[in-house]
């Protein structure tokens, strides 16, 4: 793995711990089983998007054609 300092210039002590952030993040998502995510919560539930029924074809289907918002 090699790391390349783009902008500014790091003390040994910034650039030593940056390092030490990076490989302890690599070291846990190696260590992670395959396909173990999370528990999801409410923000990426498809439901919450879904909250209103849609219009069911009918004969006054066409006075609902329109919602406000």
């Amino acid at each position: 793995m090699t790391i390349k300092v783009v902008r500014g210039n790091p003390t040994p002590e910034e650039l030593a711990a940056a390092l030490t952030v990076v490989r302890a993040r690599a070291a846990a998502t190696e260590a992670e089983p395959p396909g173990t995510a999370g528990p999801r919560d409410a923000w990426s539930d498809p439901s919450r998007i879904a909250t209103t029924r849609l219009p069911q074809p009918g004969p006054a289907s066409w006075t609902r054609t329109y919602w406000p918002s």
